[in-house]
């Protein structure tokens, strides 16, 4: 690392939490975003094909200008009356299915997920929650509970007894459900598993286990945190993909394309079982800054046709790597779809994305093993794009 690296790498080690982590074994200083690039202090740019946060582009210039409007114009509390918060509800609602009616705004993922979990225990009076092997649904205390990526790895304290880890083969939730000593609440689930490695859950999957959760009383929860807003191509919500209808559904960080915005979409009927006479209120969720940046993205995702963008260049990246599986017997699958996608490799991947940082692309690591390279790039990211992506990995591979 040059001195001025070190310096900063110094400060930081001084002045915040060591274990807030650092990406890559050479840490970039990065001052400077646009659309699918990164730029670090000397100017060199990088091709961005890790950050989801800023879902249609780093500094998407309509995103930017309507932040900047509302800034000047007002930004309070919910306890006030606004056309924008409404607005914004109404075009989110007109994204889901017609059940999905009531939104809750806050400001992260996590406190999604956090709300998520007082639903469904308001509404069903009960708390056994079953979740998937290796999710990660956030970082407060209760979803670190459910959360077995951390709660299993180092530092955590195992599950709560409350909290029961269904593994990704069929009948494996029903198997859960069937051994309860207590009333259930819920199911929670990524759409499409990321941190356990970029996951597509088995056909029938979900459908099953959501079948099996309502039976017992339960109620369904989608995490959608890294999947919604067209990222996998196919559908505007990877839960689309399986033709199930959660009951909850959490969104998070790329809805704001890095601003700080959370969602939590659900029934009437829950919605009610919540308003059990404790106010709801989040000093920033919902504001007026959040909500027109909110509103910008969507419109954004739709007028610029990103959906459609993700699956058809999606399919291109796809077909460049599966064309390096054959000649590269280190790659064991190749998964995903639109711009969620995962390279399994043999062994450890960390030494690869190093390298692909060294020339200039950004990735990252997934999975238990952390042998899964995660692509989930912004929107913009482009055939050509794609074409580097794959070229490069390619030349790395073979250097070993």
């Amino acid at each position: 690392m040059n001195t001025r690296i070190d310096l900063l790498m110094d400060r930081r080690q001084r002045l915040l939490g060591r274990n807030l982590s650092v990406a890559y074994e050479k840490p970039l200083h990065v001052v400077r975003g646009s659309m699918q690039y990164l730029y670090d202090d000397e100017g060199r740019q990088y091709l961005d094909a890790y950050n989801n946060v800023a879902h249609v582009g780093h500094c998407h210039p309509k995103v930017v200008a309507a932040g900047q409007r509302q800034m000047e114009v007002l930004n309070t509390n919910t306890r006030y009356l606004g056309d924008l918060i409404l607005e914004y509800a109404e075009k989110l609602t007109a994204t889901l299915p017609e059940s999905l009616s009531v939104c809750f705004f806050i400001n992260s993922g996590s406190e999604a997920n956090e709300l998520a979990i007082r639903l469904a225990r308001a509404h069903t009076k009960a708390r056994e929650m079953i979740v998937l092997e290796h999710a990660y649904h956030g970082n407060t205390t209760t979803c670190i509970d459910i959360s077995p990526y951390k709660h299993d790895g180092a530092g955590g304290e195992s599950a709560p007894a409350w909290v029961h880890t269904a593994r990704l083969d069929s009948g494996h939730v029903v198997e859960i459900i069937q051994k309860l000593e207590a009333p259930l609440c819920g199911f929670i689930a990524e759409s499409m598993p990321s941190v356990a490695g970029q996951i597509v859950l088995p056909d029938g999957y979900l459908s099953q286990a959501y079948d099996a959760v309502r039976r017992a009383g339960g109620v369904c929860i989608a995490d959608e945190v890294q999947t919604g807003f067209g990222r996998t191509g196919t559908h505007f919500y990877a839960f689309e993909r399986y033709g199930v209808v959660p009951d909850i559904v959490v969104l998070g960080k790329p809805i704001g394309n890095g601003h700080p915005i959370g969602a939590v979409i659900t029934t009437r009927a829950i919605a009610d079982s919540f308003d059990n006479g404790m106010e709801f209120f989040s000093t920033f969720g919902g504001n007026n800054v959040s909500c027109a940046i909110g509103l910008k993205v969507l419109e954004v995702v739709q007028e610029e046709n990103l959906q459609a963008h993700a699956l058809r260049v999606g399919q291109h990246l796809l077909a460049g790597l599966h064309e390096l599986k054959p000649r590269h017997e280190v790659i064991h699958e190749i998964r995903g779809s639109g711009f969620f996608l995962g390279v399994e490799l043999a062994h450890e991947a960390g030494a690869v994305v190093n390298q692909m940082r060294e020339r200039g692309i950004l990735m990252g690591t997934e999975g238990p093993l952390h042998n899964v390279i995660k692509i989930r790039p912004p929107m913009p990211f482009s055939e050509m794009d794609a074409d580097r992506l794959v070229s490069t990995l390619a030349e790395v591979l073979i250097r070993g």
